[in-house]
């Protein structure tokens, strides 16, 4: 079989990763893909927003099945071109996919079908949303309705905070058109959890849970960024809590997409979760595979991928194995100085090598080869995931491979994880 993914990160590293263990997969290809991704796949360079000539590779290629990891060229409708002209693709369609690429429609979505969220009211008017500002509490939480890179959620102590956020998303255009929609929601309190599953139109399967760090610095401080690492399992799971978000969020969400015919597709559905005092509530739907989440969810996934995407597409995922290691993963994100705010490329990457034998799987992101060398080509540069029988052991190993890595202005956080080993 030949598989396409599409996309460049640390995610599409990961998927081709994975992807290539299964013995029914002969080749990959990758577009763009990344330097990292060349020992896989053969990477061609077309963006992720060129539908046209992905559907041209798929086709020239003889592909049999595609991958989409980024969540924009789903919400553009690459499943919706490639299903038209009989290519296999895995990905929700441009109808599904409105769950990540609106926050407004993804909200009423859930207060339609009763699952749980903060409370919210939508703005299409910056006077209406400072007026909204005024007679609420603080603090806030200021989302752009649509796609903002995973940049769009403002969190906001104060009313001059959120007076401020209001102006940078629908007066500045920080985030374009992005921005001309926002919803205007409750801060909630609590652990937030990443939970992704696997849906072909009748069936859902989940991947082992985990946790992401989106701030940029240690104690989640800092800007919000792609994210800076994560880890799984995790422990705040029990099976009394796995229950309660699988009966309250997870199949309440299946039904509903069902009943509105937003199911026409196979694809990955990351549910957002936050476990507040008065249970799990969701903060956001994502369309696709989570990004650093796919570091440490695939290295514990015991299962075909290919087969398990394969046979979603046909609407057989039940049919299918689908299993979850009982070990732990943990994903450290290596990143250019001043990430997410402006930073400089072009710096040699040393100890890759030393990283891979300390037992470590060193996913790729902002990276490009040049002859032997690799360099910085991005804000988040490199993943690096361990895994081991328990959380500690993951962690250690992994931040043993960190320290052998270096270029220029090189950071990561120190203390991906370090909360839920406390708890332990």
């Amino acid at each position: 079989m030949k598989v396409l993914v599409i996309g460049s990160g640390g995610r599409e590293h990961t998927l081709a990763w994975k992807l290539s263990q299964s013995p029914q997969v002969d080749v990959i290809y990758a577009a763009p893909g990344n330097a990292g991704m060349t020992a896989l796949a053969e990477c061609v360079p077309v963006p992720v927003d060129d539908l046209e000539s992905l559907l041209s590779l798929a086709r020239e290629k003889e592909v049999d099945l595609t991958v989409v990891g980024p969540e924009a060229p789903l919400v553009a409708g690459i499943v919706d071109l490639f299903r038209a002209h009989d290519m296999r693709i895995f990905g929700f369609d441009r109808w599904g996919a409105r769950l990540e690429g609106s926050k407004v429609w993804a909200k009423e979505f859930m207060e339609r079908h009763g699952i749980p969220t903060g409370s919210f009211c939508v703005c299409g008017d910056r006077g209406v949303a400072l007026g909204e500002i005024e007679s609420g509490t603080p603090p806030f939480v200021v989302k752009a309705d649509g796609l903002a890179a995973g940049k769009g959620v403002l969190i906001c102590n104060t009313r001059e905070d959120a007076r401020r956020a209001v102006d940078t998303v629908m007066r500045d255009k920080a985030f374009g058109a992005a921005g001309d929609r926002i919803v205007l929601e409750e801060f909630l309190e609590g652990p937030e959890i990443s939970v992704l599953a696997v849906f072909d139109g009748e069936t859902y399967r989940l991947f082992v849970p985990s946790q992401d760090h989106k701030r940029a610095y240690d104690g989640d401080e800092g800007p919000n960024t792609g994210g800076m690492g994560a880890y799984a399992p995790v422990a705040l799971i029990d099976a009394a809590l796995d229950a309660r978000v699988r009966r309250e969020i997870i199949e309440p969400t299946f039904a509903g997409m069902h009943r509105e015919k937003i199911a026409g597709a196979a694809g990955v559905l990351y549910f957002g979760l936050i476990i507040t005092g008065d249970g799990p509530k969701v903060l956001e739907y994502n369309c696709r595979f989570g990004d650093p989440e796919t570091q440490v969810i695939l290295p514990l996934f015991d299962a075909d991928l290919f087969e398990v995407l394969h046979a979603a597409t046909e609407g057989r995922l039940g049919e299918v194995p689908f299993e979850n290691s009982h070990d732990a993963a943990a994903c450290v994100v290596v990143a250019s100085g001043g990430y997410p705010g402006s930073y400089k490329k072009g710096y040699p990457i040393s100890g890759l090598d030393e990283a891979d034998e300390h037992g470590c799987i060193v996913f790729h992101a902002g990276t490009v080869r040049e002859g032997d060398v690799y360099k910085t080509a991005g804000g988040r540069v490199l993943g690096v995931t361990a895994v081991a029988p328990t959380l500690p052991e993951a962690l250690e190993r992994a931040y043993r491979c960190v320290a052998a890595v270096r270029f220029t202005g090189c950071f990561s956080r120190s203390d991906i994880g370090k909360r839920s080993v406390k708890k332990v």
